[in-house]
C-alpha cells in the first residue's frame, strides 16, 4: 500500500465544474491540491463535458483562480466533437451549430462551416450546452436532423452544478429535441463516452491514470467505461445517496469529501470496505437484508461502511441518535 492515494499513479485527470470549481469560483482547496501533485511531478489532465469553452479559455479560467493550467492539459467535449465531424464529414461542409461560441470556434478550426439554419443545408447538427441557446435554434435544429442531418451531442448531462445548486444542463437541452424528434443523438461525445479519459492518458503515455470527478453518471462511468480506478468528490452533484444506490457501471473506486483525499492513506477512501463492520467510530450490525448504523465520526468513513451492503441489495436504518442525523441529511430513509 502506497503512504498517498495519489503516488500509486502517473496521471490525474480532473473533471472541472464541481470539482475544481463551480461555475466560475473556485473550490476551497483545490488549487493547493493541484499545486503539490505538480510540485510532487504528477502529470495532470481536465477532462470537461463544458462546451462553452475552449481549451485555451479553460486554462486561463483555471489561471486565474490560481490552479495552474495550460491549453495542452485541457480536453473538452467540444473539442472532441469538432474534431469527430472532421473526420466524418468533407472540408468546408456546413454543421449547424447549438451551443457558445467557443463551439462554433472549434468547428471552424476543423476546416467545418458553421451555420444556423435549416436553408443551409447542414450535414450535421453539433450540440453543446450555451446559456443563450433558445427555441429559434433548436427548431432549426430539429428540422435539420429530420432532413437527414447528423445529430452529434457534446455531453448529455442533465444539469451543471452551481453555488446556488444544479442548474439546467445539455442534457436538458438534448432532451428537448429528443422529446421533439422521438429518437437519440447519433454520437454523443463527452463523458460517459471513455473518449475523453483515453485520450488523456494516451498523450500522457499514462500507464496507471485515475479519474477524479463529482457526477457518478458521467465522470464515473466513463472511468469505468475505460478501464480506470476513479475518485468520486462529494463537492459537485452526486451525494451519498446517488453513491448508496449506484449501478456496478457507476461505482468508484474511491470516495471523500473532496481533493484533499489524494492525500491521505488509500485506505482512507477506498471502497466498499470488506471484512469489517467498523469503521472511523461507525458500526453496522446485519439483520436479514437490513443493516444497521450506529456510532458517532467522519461521515465519509460511515459512507464507506454502507456501500458494501447498499450495494449487493441491503436496506440502510440507523441505530443511533447520530446515524438517523446523518442518514436523513443525506436523504435517507432511518
Amino acid at each position: 500500500m502506497s503512504d498517498r492515494l495519489v503516488d500509486a499513479y502517473d496521471l490525474v485527470i480532473f473533471d472541472l465544474d464541481g470539482v475544481i470549481y463551480l461555475i466560475d469560483k473556485p473550490i476551497p482547496g483545490a488549487a493547493a491540491a493541484v499545486e503539490e501533485l505538480r510540485s510532487a511531478g504528477t502529470a495532470i489532465a481536465y477532462a470537461t463535458n463544458n462546451a462553452s469553452r475552449r481549451a485555451a479559455d479553460v486554462a486561463a479560467l483555471l489561471s486565474g483562480m490560481g490552479v495552474p493550467a495550460t491549453a495542452a492539459e485541457v480536453l473538452t467535449s467540444a473539442g472532441a466533437a469538432a474534431a469527430l465531424l472532421a473526420e466524418r464529414l468533407p472540408a468546408g461542409a456546413p454543421v449547424l451549430v447549438v451551443g457558445a461560441e467557443a463551439l462554433r470556434a472549434e468547428v471552424r478550426d476543423v476546416g467545418l462551416t458553421p451555420v444556423a439554419t435549416l436553408e443551409d443545408k447542414p450535414a450535421a447538427v453539433v450540440q453543446g450546452f450555451g446559456p443563450d441557446v433558445g427555441w429559434k435554434l433548436l427548431a432549426e435544429a430539429a428540422l435539420a436532423v429530420r432532413a437527414g442531418a447528423t445529430w452529434v451531442a457534446t455531453n448529455t448531462d442533465r444539469t451543471l452544478p452551481s453555488p446556488r445548486g444544479p442548474l439546467p444542463g445539455n442534457g436538458s437541452l438534448v432532451a428537448v429535441l429528443r422529446t421533439a424528434l422521438n429518437r437519440e443523438p447519433d454520437v454523443v461525445v463527452g463523458k460517459p463516452e471513455p473518449g475523453l479519459f483515453t485520450t488523456a492518458a494516451s498523450l500522457s503515455q499514462s500507464q496507471r491514470p485515475l479519474a477524479v470527478g463529482d457526477r457518478l453518471d458521467t465522470d464515473i462511468e466513463g472511468a469505468v467505461g475505460a478501464g480506470m480506478d476513479s475518485l468520486l468528490v462529494l463537492t459537485g452533484v452526486s451525494g451519498p445517496a446517488d453513491l448508496l444506490a449506484a449501478p456496478p457501471s457507476r461505482r468508484p473506486t474511491y470516495v471523500a469529501h473532496d481533493l484533499a483525499g489524494l492525500f491521505r492513506p488509500d485506505t482512507a477512501a477506498q471502497i466498499p470496505l470488506e471484512g469489517t463492520d467498523e469503521a472511523g467510530g461507525w458500526r453496522i450490525t446485519h439483520e436479514d437484508r437490513t443493516v444497521r448504523l450506529s456510532g458517532a465520526g467522519d461521515p465519509i468513513d460511515a459512507l464507506r461502511l454502507l456501500t458494501g451492503p447498499a450495494w449487493a441489495g441491503a436496506e440502510i436504518r440507523a441505530d443511533s441518535d447520530q446515524a438517523r442525523d446523518l442518514l436523513t441529511g443525506w436523504g435517507l430513509p432511518t
